[in-house]
């Protein structure tokens, strides 16, 4: 059994304490003295030419301080985009400016157009309605493929067009994976849609700019997934602020999924405010606001081809997709639908040909960029949809026709430039296949029979690239900064530990298993080790948390820098046991002499750090704190199986899901209980993808799915109790906790395992239906069942 506190223990999250008590520190309760609130008057219209933006009106209004425009930050730079893509033709993809007020032109509903500061809320608001607009609508394109045909209007008319990228991968491959279709003694062909989400995480983003006038610092805090990279970001290329007279600090974060890694207008505007007015400016976002100023997620379009022989071997696989940017190339947009997506197409299968094409388009709609999963998702779905479809045309089982073209062999190299270290898909089945009781399926179908309901049966397994890494490949694949992490360990004279990580954390439990972790190492109760994060003022330069990267990268990090301080400490040591270093253990909190009886306490050892009147100061300098870089060799590599079970009501098209199985391989696994609760959240964010939410626009760019009366979120009673299994553990090999990442497996592998129960539910009442579009809503489903 683990020690207590220490990995492999079901410790509960330190941090709810504070969560469900209400003493939690969000951004929006930062409220600094003097300050001044902003609102932002936006577009109505999703494409349009700004002819006049008059503000007399409003800047006469009660409580107004000031009015900003566009014409405001002329000279400012352009919010930036962090990720360059080069296309199949060696040309980098076009990148539009992206203005913090908009300039010339609107480009989506949402786009923010002015700002007015007043001494309240209510006062910004109420002055934003007498600003006069004159702007000359345009024909806005919102179609993916419309909007690359001949004389489409331009989202950006400096642009060429609305192709963003051509993206061929791997372009080598190309006539080899034409020529296996030509001789393939099987072709099953797909085309679907990964619908456009909103994250709506439960707290909208907030933004507050200060200003030290004495000092010529400025201080953003904001709701952010990477504090640093904000920093970065913003300082470097849009306000030009030297990174010493910048802070930004992100404090408890209420959820992120992806659409709280990027630097947002809203947070360039507050700083800049902050120093023009040499007082306080805070924003808070309305929930309608999220809804059009949030980057989205998804929004795929793709054609997906599978070739086998004549023994039902993968030979081929090529994809066919337009994905959507939306007005402006949000900060890691670009490498969503290419490096995030294309190099995880083999999936679990020994696939030896694939070539993968991505044309990314702009259109006038909200900025998509990465959402839970970001890629991944839309790489499992394709393929796992497209596997199923192949069992059924062939007549074979889905379980069986994976489990023949499983990679069983580590490290595998895949075609298409990645290298799986570890893994056993096999196992993963096995668990899979015990815990959702698959023999008994029969049984359960035929009691919902009785009832009136089809009962379907859908499996499917995934893979992901996890820790997004090393800093050299990426920067060959159009990364603009590194991708490494950074920690600080400071002990205290006492024994205590302050960590300071460059990750973040918005619902993870980072405080609770990265102190774990230390714990685990020195031999001490967790509750001697403080995790620090999210201020750039405290915490080493580090890359923030997404890609499921925290413990894998974060981790790894902070476990070098504790082997630094173990070090040092063992010196010191040695030296008050007149001991040789080399003689030297560590084990539960006590420095001991091998084979002796001889020992010293660690808090012993550390005061001498400190007070060192014994101490050999020739040889080590006094104090105990060590700072760590970590860029890690390779991505980890989760991978799973997972079944749904769902009935189909064949007269109302009603879904519900009646079981549902997870069963995953994270590596070694910190805290089990954190672990479950990661997969449960992905769980319920995929199936809401699968059965309820899509963002929808009209043909004239028009949100039609603004709110919550609109956009159908999942509650607790449309979800099962879940099966969820992490035990088939196989290490990843070049990282030192030999952990993969679990934030997004759950929404990674759900999707495509409702959408197959469903096929499966339809065709066992007769019918032929092959697919159908996600979300699958009951109009949806009924009407296909209508033929």
């Amino acid at each position: 059994m683990p020690k207590d506190g220490g990995i492999g223990a079901s410790s509960k999250r330190r941090e709810d304490v504070r969560f469900l008590t209400g003493t939690g520190n969000y951004t929006d309760d930062i409220n600094l003295r003097g300050q001044a609130y902003v609102h932002f008057l936006r577009s109505d219209v999703a494409h349009g030419r700004l002819n006049k933006v008059d503000t007399t009106d409003a800047e006469g209004t009660p409580g107004v301080i000031r009015v900003f425009t566009g014409a405001d930050f002329e000279g400012v730079g352009s919010i930036p985009c962090g990720w360059q893509v080069t296309d199949r033709f060696g040309e980098v993809m076009q990148e539009p400016a992206h203005p913090v007020l908009a300039q010339g032109k609107v480009r989506h509903v949402g786009d923010p157009i002015a700002a007015v500061v007043a001494e309240t809320r209510e006062q910004a608001r109420d002055a934003a309605e007498a600003i006069v607009l004159d702007i000359e609508e345009l024909p806005a394109v919102v179609d993916m493929k419309a909007a690359l045909e001949d004389g489409a209007t331009k989202v950006h008319d400096d642009l060429t067009s609305n192709l963003c990228y051509d993206w061929g991968f791997v372009e080598e491959n190309k006539a080899a994976v034409n020529e296996a279709f030509d001789k393939a003694a099987h072709v099953t062909s797909l085309e679907l849609i990964n619908n456009r989400l909103i994250a709506n995480p439960m707290e909208p983003r907030v933004a507050v700019g200060d200003f030290n006038r004495s000092t010529g610092d400025s201080t953003l805090y904001t709701t952010s997934q990477n504090p640093h990279v904000i920093r970065l970001l913003m300082g470097a290329f849009v306000l030009g602020i030297p990174e010493h007279k910048l802070r930004v600090v992100a404090p408890d974060v209420g959820g992120g999924f992806g659409s709280k890694i990027y630097h947002y207008a809203e947070e360039a505007f507050c700083t800049f405010a902050a120093k023009a007015l040499n007082r306080p400016v805070k924003w808070t976002s309305t929930r309608g606001e999220a809804f059009m100023s949030d980057a989205h997620g998804r929004d795929h379009v793709t054609k997906i081809e599978l070739a086998l022989d004549a023994d039902n071997n993968f030979t081929a696989l090529r994809t066919d997709t337009h994905a959507n940017m939306g007005a402006y190339l949000s900060t890691f947009a670009p490498c969503v639908p290419t490096w995030l997506h294309g190099t995880l197409m083999a999936g679990n299968y020994k696939t030896p040909l694939i070539y993968v094409n991505v044309k990314a388009v702009f259109t006038n709609t909200v900025p998509v960029d990465a959402y839970r999963g970001a890629g991944r998702p839309e790489a499992t779905y394709q393929l796992e949809r497209v596997i199923d479809k192949a069992a059924r045309e062939l007549g074979v089982d889905p379980i069986t026709l994976r489990r023949q073209n499983f990679i069983t062999e580590f490290p595998y190299a895949t075609p298409v430039a990645v290298e799986y270290d570890t893994g056993d898909y096999h196992a993963t089945m096995d668990k899979l296949e015990e815990i959702a009781d698959i023999k008994g399926f029969a049984a359960r179908r035929a009691e919902s029979e009785k009832r009136g309901k089809l009962r379907g049966l859908g499996v499917n397994c995934y893979i992901e690239a996890c820790g997004i890494a090393p800093s050299n490949l990426v920067g060959q694949l159009g990364a603009r900064a590194g991708l490494y992490e950074s920690a600080t360990v400071r002990v205290n004279a006492t024994g205590g530990l302050t960590v300071m990580t460059g990750s973040h954390s918005h619902g993870q439990g980072h405080e609770t298993t990265f102190a774990q972790v230390i714990a685990e190492m020195i031999g001490i109760d967790a509750d001697q080790v403080d995790i620090v994060h999210g201020d750039t003022a405290r915490v080493p330069m580090g890359m923030g948390t997404y890609g499921s990267r925290s413990l894998a990268v974060g981790g790894s990090a902070m476990v070098r820098a504790t082997e630094k301080i173990i070090n040092k400490a063992r010196k010191i040591a040695a030296h008050l046991m007149e001991a040789s270093e080399g003689d030297i253990e560590l084990k539960d909190g006590q420095f001991t002499v091998a084979g002796t009886d001889k020992s010293v306490a660690w808090g012993d050892v550390t005061l001498a750090a400190y007070v060192p009147h014994n101490y050999p100061l020739e040889d080590i300098e006094p104090g105990l704190e060590e700072t760590a870089f970590y860029d890690p060799a390779n991505f980890t590599y989760p991978a799973g199986a997972y079944a749904a079970e769902v009935e189909v009501d064949p007269e109302t098209g009603r879904v519900t899901i009646e079981r549902f199985a997870a069963a995953d391989d994270f590596g070694n696994v910190v805290n089990p209980m954190i672990v479950e609760g990661q997969v449960h959240g992905g769980l319920a964010q995929g199936i809401g993808q699968a059965l309820l939410e899509g963002c929808a626009y009209d043909e004239n760019g028009q949100l039609l799915t603004g709110s919550y009366m609109d956009y159908a979120m999942p509650r607790a009673d449309d979800l099962p109790f879940f099966a969820v299994d992490h035990s088939c553990q196989t290490p990843c090999t070049h990282n030192p906790l030999g952990v993969k990442g679990c934030g997004e497996a759950g929404a990674i592998g759900s999707p495509p395992a409702v959408v197959n129960a469903v096929v499966d539910a339809l065709r066992s009442g007769g019918s032929n239906i092959t697919h159908i579009d996600m979300p699958l809503s009951p109009s949806r489903v009924w009407q296909a069942m209508q033929g």
